[in-house]
């Protein structure tokens, strides 16, 4: 079957022309002001600097790509006209290029146009030697971005991208422009204080103040390509709190419009919802509660080689330890305590799109504690006088850090009691969220940086295609001093096996194929317990009952169209 053939009402098969909210608006700015909280507050503006969902999508206010994900996966166009395909042409026969073309007339928010010189230096930026971009997975095998004139750009690929859609799509891979960040490449990237904090862009929204984990104060972009919208002429974005007084903000008091994330158990949710005031907004993609597991040595004794390759985790290492910590985890009582009808078990790491879900890893859903017990006896781990294994005159003990939640919390809490019945010292830690999602190189807290054994927290991908989310375990993804600490592969996992199917991936045309691969992926990651799944877990937002135009969105930025929001009279 030829490449072209394969790939017909597959991953080039995707795209959908764009669908927006109803709403038709009298004049830009007409209805006033809009609250949103993100009680994670942010801690930039520039979501190459952070993999943190707070920082990509209150960014998405400000920065675009040039096409992203609606609520159904499918990808549509943005800054573009159409998403390039082989069948219009726009994807060259051969699977190495990319042809896109920017709408004529765009301008940045300070009135300047965007052309090709800000696509090709974007890519420039996040791949410069030195720097930390946290979204280099997006720009994988691309050899350049060639400028053909000031709207057309060819992406060149040193290998046949089946999926040529990683650079400049969706909520992790916007656009940013060339004059202000010109000077912030490489090393410099983190240094860049005001161009972090408030990034010139395309989207409904300018910032004009930002205080870094407390709050962004925004207006209407005088420039955004629809002279109607938005309809709300500022915004503010606020931090800081925790998800119960965010839920409450908007179900319960009226104060705000929209709550982010609202990670609570079920009946205080329905609680909430029960006032009136709003409505929840949940949706399922592809994110997942895991733990993630060290495999590095995180002690302090080792200064700058802390948490990196140069030193294996001493505990951690042993496979039957990671296994055993899986299998003592109750799935079901997880779901049942922390989401309702908001989570399902899952043994994997993918756990959507149907066609890349696995079911090899199924034995996770039933909890055995008895059988990890055993699995630790056989491996010599001899349980002591105090209740807590020894091997080798090491002693069975972790430290398990998660961000400050307090359905986490008390997923930590029943975790540790769990672990604790099979022999393992438990330190619990958490960390508030702002900075522990938040990225600075500076801070020993960040989930990059991973200075514990394990930690837990959600992630998800772009889309519905995994290959760049895949991507995040290969070895170059690991986290370190020379990215600036920056890289999605936080167990600093590195096998030559896995790095050869990721880049068995990225060439591969056939949908079943892509399939096997991606499972095949999931598998290893399963298998070698680096990374322990959790919970596939439902978006859960709130709306105000007088916000208008809101469509819950798993596939990309929960705010990807903010810009079609309105006041309900």
């Amino acid at each position: 079957m030829k490449i072209k053939t394969a790939l017909k009402g597959t991953v080039l098969g995707t795209v959908a022309g764009l669908a927006m909210a109803p709403a038709a608006f009298a004049e830009r700015g007409a209805d006033g002001h809009v609250n949103i909280i993100y009680w994670q507050a942010p801690s930039t503006m520039n979501p190459y600097l952070s993999g943190g969902t707070k920082e990509l999508e209150v960014g998405s206010l400000v920065l675009e790509p040039l096409a992203r994900y609606d609520e159904t996966g499918a990808m549509v166009p943005f800054l573009v006209e159409t998403v390039p395909t082989v069948e219009n042409g726009g994807v060259s026969e051969d699977l190495k290029n990319i042809t896109w073309k920017l709408k004529p007339g765009l301008l940045w928010s300070d009135g300047t146009p965007l052309t090709s010189e800000d696509l090709k230096f974007t890519w420039e930026y996040c791949t410069s030697e030195g720097g930390g971009c946290a979204q280099t997975e997006k720009y994988n095998d691309v050899t350049d971005v060639e400028i053909v004139d000031d709207l057309t750009v060819i992406v060149h690929f040193g290998v046949a991208k089946p999926f040529p859609y990683g650079p400049f799509v969706g909520a992790q891979a916007p656009i940013i422009q060339k004059a202000q960040f010109a000077n912030c490449t490489g090393e410099a990237m983190a240094s860049c204080t005001e161009q972090n904090f408030a990034p010139i862009g395309t989207g409904p929204f300018v910032v004009d103040e930002f205080k870094t984990n407390d709050v962004v104060s925004m207006s209407a972009n005088p420039n955004y390509r629809d002279p109607a919208k938005p309809a709300f002429a500022t915004a503010t974005v606020k931090g800081g709190g925790d998800a119960a007084a965010a839920g409450r903000s908007v179900l319960e008091t009226g104060e705000f419009d929209y709550a982010w994330n609202l990670q609570l158990a079920p009946d205080v949710l329905a609680d909430m919802e029960s006032k009136g005031k709003g409505k929840l907004e949940v949706s399922f993609g592809t994110l997942v509660e895991r733990i993630m597991v060290n495999y590095t040595d995180p002690d302090p004794a080792l200064g700058d080689e802390r948490a990196t390759a140069a030193h294996p985790n001493p505990i951690l290492s042993d496979k039957s330890v990671r296994q055993a910590l899986s299998m003592a985890i109750d799935r079901d009582l997880l779901v049942e305590i922390g989401y309702g009808a908001a989570g399902k078990v899952t043994c994997n790491v993918l756990p959507a799109p149907e066609i890349y879900s696995s079911t090899a890893n199924d034995a996770c859903m039933v909890q055995d504690i008895e059988g990890a017990k055993a699995l630790l006896d056989a491996d010599g781990w001899v349980m002591g006088s105090d209740g807590i294994r020894e091997k080798d005159g090491k002693k069975l003990s972790l430290l398990f850090q998660s961000s400050t939640n307090a359905v986490r919390q008390d997923f930590q809490a029943i975790i540790k009691q769990w672990w604790n019945e099979i022999g393992v010292e438990v330190e619990l830690r958490n960390i508030d969220s702002s900075v522990f999602f938040g990225g600075d190189a500076g801070s020993p807290d960040t989930f990059q940086k991973f200075f514990a054994d394990v930690e837990m927290y959600a992630n998800n991908f772009d889309g519905t295609d995994p290959e760049a989310y895949m991507a995040n375990w290969a070895c170059i993804q690991a986290p370190r001093p020379e990215t600036q600490w920056q890289g999605n592969n936080m167990p600093r996992y590195c096998t030559e096996e896995y790095d050869a199917l990721v880049a068995e991936m990225a060439k591969t045309g056939e949908l079943e194929k892509r399939a096997e691969l991606a499972k095949a992926m999931n598998d290893m990651l399963m298998q070698d317990y680096a990374i322990i799944p959790l919970v596939y877990r439902g978006r859960v937002s709130a709306a105000s009952n007088t916000l208008g135009g809101v469509i819950m969105n798993s596939w990309d930025s929960e705010l990807w169209n903010a810009a079609d929001w309105y006041r309900i009279k």
